[in-house]
């Protein structure tokens, strides 16, 4: 008996080796030689940590042994916790982590880490495209759209085609798509270096001498300028939840609203609106009018070089629209159907001070700024900054670049009140997050990863602004989250990093699923507490859980394309982060 528990006892802890407690977390695409560099260890056990070494990765030597070693105990599934500082170590090279018994992925250091990262988010968007779209090399929802409660134009027909789909499903808003048009103006404006020309204004393959950027994002105006066709008419969303029948490819999508192939085209009221069951609580139209407005005047400037005409028609339009707004104060919702999901956006005046602070600069008409510290100083912080929760998109866009513009204001009585508001959101994520291991301070709603895009994008924004370093370790924090420095171990883009590591290989897509297309680019949503994902409608688990070891009752997260909380991407979340890795790129230089 005495040696059957034995040999049994030593089966046990070759099991143990065998299956290993303890992981570390790195961000697969690597650190800048410059720049804070932090792993985090996690272990099931309970462990001790004092130390930790760096080998190059074709030697096996030991090349660092002096980083900095922060317990931080439990944290979701994990019993311990610790952040290993390593940004002393700048050396040129690729590198792995030992610590205790635990081993990291390779890593590079390397500047040129983040190059050509902005310009692989365009994937998705040319993927997202509707009309002609050059991923499938084909067209879809050509006969948009028929109009819906404008009573001078009830059922009429109105060319609304292009745009992008919003995700994995086909519903269009301009909500959103306004907001990614501008993020990507806005990266472009900041980063013009960081971006190629490779593919032509339909997204094809060859160069046509104009930033690829720039192309989707005139894709994107025009689709804006269909959707508001004159003065004082403008439309908000196309298509509705019924939208939500299974997997299916755009260009055979026979979802029928009662008009054959013609999808529905929400004009905006200012009031409550939803066809069946469920409505939305729509106040005015100032949150989409300001969109408007903002888009057009930032894309008037950008693109005059390459179309003069339709530079001068969007500098028009803009005034246009936010003169509606100021007329229309209030929220304008997106709009469900059949079920209670919509885009829940209770704020507006940070649209409007967005839309004021570019027509200042492109009018040189000081009643604009004044605008723009009026409604900037009715929300100084964006709401879900800090907070434990909100509802779907409640605060949008996440991100108040309207801030950013006023906080840069040569007027030193106007930029330091707003640098002010940038820190302290900033300030109240960092507090949220300071005692965990992953400096994580965002709330895990529903698209929590596009909330760390907003944050990472303010942090960057704030220190380029006032050169204050407060929030460098958390922007970096942020930015290893959204490339495998996470409970989960895995990028939240698909395809990045292109080569060796774990990215999302089974999103929530009907390209990806049905018809095995690879969809790069793509930011998926991201972890959602355990108690939002328990109480969606309709998310089974297609297949086993790949990380199953690292859920816990805090929140999950699962590369399978049967939850679309968490492995859905989202063409506003991509959008989002274009100007982030492009000024990682551009700064390489300096």
């Amino acid at each position: 008996m005495k040696k059957i528990s034995f040999f049994f006892v030593i089966m046990f802890f070759a099991a143990i080796s065998l299956f290993p407690q303890s992981w570390i977390r790195i961000n697969q695409l690597g650190y800048q030689e410059k720049s804070t560099k932090v792993a985090v260890l996690v272990s099931k056990d309970n462990i001790n940590l004092n130390s930790f070494v760096i080998k190059d990765a074709a030697t096996d030597k030991i090349v660092f042994s002096k980083g900095i070693v922060k317990s931080y105990g439990k944290y979701g599934s994990f019993n311990t916790s610790f952040r290993l500082n390593f940004t002393a170590f700048s050396k040129k090279g690729t590198y792995y982590i030992l610590a205790n018994t635990a081993k990291s992925p390779v890593f590079k250091i390397d500047n040129s880490v983040y190059d050509g990262t902005a310009d692989f988010l365009l994937k998705y968007m040319r993927q997202q495209r509707c009309g002609y779209n050059p991923f499938l090399k084909d067209s879809c929802h050509t006969h948009d759209g028929f109009i819906v409660y404008n009573p001078a134009k009830e059922n009429q027909h109105i060319d609304v085609r292009g745009g992008w789909h919003d995700a994995s499903d086909y519903l269009q808003y301009v909500t959103t798509s306004a907001n990614a048009i501008f993020e990507m103006l806005f990266a472009y404006q900041q980063n013009p270096s960081a971006f190629g020309d490779k593919f032509d204004k339909d997204g094809n393959p060859g160069r046509n001498g104009i930033p690829d950027i720039l192309d989707e994002a005139k894709w994107g105006l025009d689709w804006l300028v269909r959707m508001n066709p004159s003065k004082e008419e403008m439309y908000n969303q196309i298509a509705d939840d019924r939208d939500h029948r299974g997997f299916r490819s755009p260009v055979e999508d026979t979802v029928n609203y009662g008009k054959g192939l013609e999808r529905p085209v929400y004009f905006c009221t200012g009031k409550p609106q939803g066809l069946m069951q469920y409505k939305n609580r729509s106040t005015g139209i100032a949150s989409t009018a300001g969109k408007y407005a903002a888009a057009y005047s930032l894309g008037s400037k950008l693109l005059a070089k390459y179309y003069p005409d339709f530079a001068k028609l969007i500098a028009q339009k803009s005034v246009e629209a936010y003169d509606w707004g100021v007329k229309n104060p209030g929220i304008c919702q997106t709009a469900s159907c059949v079920s209670p999901y919509f885009y829940e956006e209770d704020n507006w005046v940070d649209d409007m001070e967005l839309a004021a602070i570019q027509l200042k600069t492109n009018l040189k008409d000081n009643k604009y700024i004044n605008d723009a510290v009026k409604y900037g100083k009715q929300e100084p912080i964006t709401p879900w900054m800090g907070a434990d929760t909100a509802r779907h998109y409640q605060w949008y866009p996440f991100l108040n670049l309207g801030h950013y513009f006023m906080a840069v204001e040569k007027d030193k009585g106007i930029n330091g009140e707003f640098k002010e508001y940038l820190k302290t959101g900033l300030q109240k994520i960092y507090n949220r997050g300071e005692k965990n291991p992953f400096l994580f301070g965002v709330p895990f709603i529903w698209c929590s990863n596009n909330l760390v895009a907003a944050a990472v994008t303010q942090a960057h924004l704030y220190q380029k602004a006032t050169k204050d370093k407060s929030f460098e370790e958390m922007e970096a924090a942020l930015r290893d989250w959204l490339f495998g420095c996470n409970p989960w171990g895995t990028s939240m883009i698909i395809g990045l990093p292109e080569k060796d590591g774990v990215s999302p290989k089974d999103p929530h897509s009907a390209l990806s699923v049905h018809y095995k297309y690879k969809i790069d680019g793509g930011l998926v949503d991201g972890p959602v507490y355990t108690t939002i994902y328990n109480s969606l409608r309709g998310i089974k688990l297609a297949n086993k859980d790949t990380f199953a070891d690292f859920q816990s009752n805090v929140a999950v997260y699962h590369d399978d394309y049967g939850d679309y909380s968490t492995n859905e991407p989202t063409m506003d979340g991509t959008a989002s982060l274009t100007y982030y890795l492009s000024a990682l790129q551009a700064e390489k230089k300096k």
